[in-house]
């Protein structure tokens, strides 16, 4: 299944959080960059994601995608998927325009390009937002686990063709993958999210789950 995803509005303290900043007050100059580019993404971006339901089996060094060619391997995605029945293969993108758009910015103004760049991140996330309840909508009966992409914990990045292929994201939706596994546009999504008949505790997610505690962007707990 696939579909087109209309966002209203982004999110723009978490592009300031994008931006390095930590909830300190703004300037009235930076609220007005943020509001101004905030219409120039709105106006630009397309979002759109595909998704599909499999069943799974688990195997000893991970989990087979039944029906399909790919193996998800690693302990990450096993702990993920621990008492689901099937698991969702999603993407998600907001088209080669946010490219573009970023590209442009970078040559007329650096800031705008940075504002820019940041809002556009929030768009691909509350795009996967809205994305993930379309599902529980369309999967009644199941419980849903947070999504979880390709590349986190030791879920190898380098299945990013073969999930693409899965789901024949680049004809559906636009999405490719280049030779060194990432994504084409950039501002784009894959991931997994677990599908079970009885409820689990909640798993961490997001910076929860990520080991890199130096970042720059993480969230404070």
């Amino acid at each position: 299944m696939h579909a087109d995803i209309v966002l209203g509005q982004l999110d723009k303290n978490e592009a300031l959080r994008y931006m390095g900043h930590r909830g300190e007050d703004i300037d009235e100059q930076l609220d007005k960059l943020i509001t101004k580019c905030e219409k120039e993404v709105l106006s630009c971006v397309k979002p759109r994601f595909v998704y599909k339901v499999c069943d799974i089996s688990r195997e000893e060094k991970g989990i087979l995608v039944k029906d399909t060619n790919l193996f998800l391997t690693g302990n990450s995605i096993k702990k993920h998927l621990d008492g689901c029945d099937k698991a969702v293969l999603m993407a998600v993108t907001i088209s080669a325009d946010a490219d573009r758009l970023i590209r442009i910015a970078q040559i007329r103004d650096m800031a705008e390009a940075v504002a820019i760049d940041s809002l556009c991140s929030v768009a691909v996330e509350q795009a996967c937002d809205r994305a993930e309840l379309i599902i529980k909508e369309e999967n009644p009966g199941y419980y849903q686990t947070f999504r979880f992409g390709l590349g986190y914990g030791n879920l190898p990045i380098s299945l990013q063709g073969q999930f693409l292929h899965v789901l024949n994201a680049p004809k559906q939706i636009g999405l490719n993958v280049s030779s060194t596994d990432m994504l084409t546009p950039t501002k784009s999504v894959t991931a997994l999210i677990g599908l079970s008949t009885t409820q689990e505790n909640c798993h961490q997610k997001g910076c929860e789950v990520c080991g890199k505690k130096d970042c720059i962007y993480r969230r404070e707990s």
